[in-house]
């Protein structure tokens, strides 16, 4: 028990040194990995699209 007392203790130090975004930046940061994530999702479906066709093209 004494393992996991001194960790709680030592995780409540070093939080004490995290700096947090402020609200304005969390949010900015949420939205350029949604932004991101669509453009990713968008240019792999594009190539699977792409190859789909040309795999009908192939196979047919």
């Amino acid at each position: 028990m004494s393992r996991l007392s001194d960790y709680i203790k030592e995780t409540k130090a070093e939080m004490i040194h995290v700096t947090w975004p402020t609200r304005k930046q969390a949010v900015a940061f949420t939205i350029i990995v949604v932004a991101i994530s669509l453009i990713t999702a968008a240019y792999l479906g594009a190539f699977d699209y792409i190859f789909q066709i040309l795999l009908q093209k192939f196979i047919l």
